[in-house]
């Protein structure tokens, strides 16, 4: 059966999206990448270093691998300076996709609902693919998608804590009233973390801390793609209800 998380009519194979923020080395992040089998990867256009030699550019490394470049505007505080470094990352990426990140506090990193849905509109208006971050609102998150983003992007917890998921309800309304594809962003700090949203119904996970700061992230990335696979698998499946009382599982002739 063919299951394909489908964005901006274009289709993928995984469900896991990663990043490429905080990993030790080059190579750790090349193993990451490969073991993860992730098809899209989010760069943080605001931390990229253009100088690098061809083999540590990680927009070279992506682009020989045939992956598809997700440019975000990390670091962006206010909705004007997303909007212009989302159209930098056009110029420099040749993409129309951005995740768009408008984060004025800088120790919870929590999202600006106001400054996010603005900078959205005019990013729309201007033919980029929206991917917004945002918190695990759903009045939000179906606003977003009246205006045309093409995701949506609630968080399980802050960014890089490795909490969990926080916000388990708040998503599953989110996914409930949704027609775009739901990628839960932020806060997962295991394998199972992914599955347990994947398992509730969300089309997609990202992952980057999680992955980058393991004791091995390249078999930390090999789990993340079991772990999202799994609760893809789960959800499409169907879980059995829960009761209020035992039944046997092998019941007794009448």
């Amino acid at each position: 059966m063919d299951d394909f998380l489908i964005i901006d009519n274009k289709k993928f194979q995984s469900r896991l999206l990663t990043g490429t923020g905080r990993h030790k080395n080059i190579n750790q992040l090349i193993r990451s990448i490969e073991n993860s089998e992730t098809e899209i990867i989010t760069v943080a256009i605001r931390r990229l270093n253009l100088d690098a030699k061809k083999e540590e550019n990680i927009l070279e490394i992506i682009k020989s691998k045939k992956l598809t470049i997700l440019p975000n505007t990390a670091g962006c505080p206010t909705s004007k300076e997303a909007i212009f470094t989302a159209e930098l990352a056009r110029e420099l990426t040749e993409t129309d996709w951005i995740k768009l990140e408008v984060i004025p506090d800088s120790k919870y990193l929590l999202p600006d609902p106001i400054g996010t849905l603005e900078a959205a509109k005019e990013l729309v208006k201007k033919g980029f693919k929206v991917l917004p971050y945002i918190s695990a609102d759903p009045v939000l998150a179906l606003e977003l998608e009246k205006i045309g983003c093409v995701t949506v992007m609630p968080l399980g917890s802050p960014i890089g804590s490795g909490q969990g998921i926080h916000t388990m309800e708040s998503i599953k309304i989110i996914i409930e009233q949704s027609k775009v594809p739901v990628i839960v962003d932020a806060g997962i700090g295991v394998p199972s973390d992914a599955a347990l949203v994947m398992e509730s119904g969300a089309d997609a996970v990202l992952i980057n801390t999680a992955i980058a700061q393991a004791e091995n992230p390249g078999i930390m990335a090999s789990a993340f793609k079991l772990g999202v696979e799994s609760g893809r698998q789960a959800f499409l499946a169907g879980r059995i209800p829960k009761k209020n009382i035992a039944v046997a599982s092998s019941p007794s002739k009448e």
